[in-house]
């Protein structure tokens, strides 16, 4: 009996490790889990307040969202979109649409929308356009997307929503016409969207898309 109790002893304490090892994984990837979460919502919100300045609004857009479903306009079948207010006034809405016409692939926008219609501007989140022409659109790289701002469907009229080689005004890339041609084509239809929708984006509830219905 006496040989058998460090066998004994040595299996407690090793399972006791496991269970103490499994414990401090569990929370540390819990722990980090929050971090990237509260990290990731930051980033967002930073790429919010540069289109919609946080002077301006006095609600949290994060908190603000509603989902909705035009995949033909947006380009997703789900659009999360942000509305800024000012007390309690609408003041912008924020559209994450997702072009797939791109070079290389979907393009991920956010473009901001002012009240009146008229654009506060637009950002690319992601893309996989061509290094020295497509990533253009980023605006490290160029002001290009810079041009948007003060847009709206009669500045320019809807047929001049396009790039200028196919008769448009916004200008094209030096041998990289397709993806401004789509970022193009995707601001319109978020600003279309929003013509068409205005009234019902700012009287729909708000509802948290982390959060499952049932």
């Amino acid at each position: 009996m006496r040989s058998a109790f460090p066998v004994l002893m040595s299996g407690m304490l090793l399972g006791l490790f496991g269970v103490v090892g499994a414990g401090l994984v569990g929370f540390s990837h819990e722990s980090t889990a929050q971090r990237i979460a509260q990290n990731e919502r930051q980033v967002l919100l930073d790429q919010l307040h540069v289109l919609v300045p946080p002077q301006y609004v006095d609600n949290d857009m994060l908190d603000d969202v509603v989902e909705v479903s035009a995949p033909e306009q947006l380009g997703t079948a789900l659009t999360r979109v942000y509305r800024a207010r000012r007390d309690g006034a609408p003041l912008a809405a924020v559209l994450s649409p997702v072009v797939t016409q791109g070079y290389s692939g979907p393009i991920q926008l956010i473009v901001a929308i002012r009240a009146d219609g008229t654009l506060a501007g637009a950002r690319v989140l992601s893309h996989r356009e061509t290094p020295g022409l497509g990533d253009k659109v980023e605006v490290e790289r160029s002001s290009w997307m810079l041009g948007f701002a003060g847009r709206s469907l009669g500045d320019p009229p809807p047929a001049r929503w396009k790039v200028k080689r196919d008769g448009g005004v916004f200008d094209q890339f030096t041998g990289a016409t397709i993806t401004p041609r789509a970022v193009v084509r995707g601001v319109k239809a978020a600003l279309e969207y929003y013509a068409d929708n205005r009234d019902g984006l700012f009287i729909e509830p708000p509802r948290n898309p982390e959060t499952k219905d049932g």
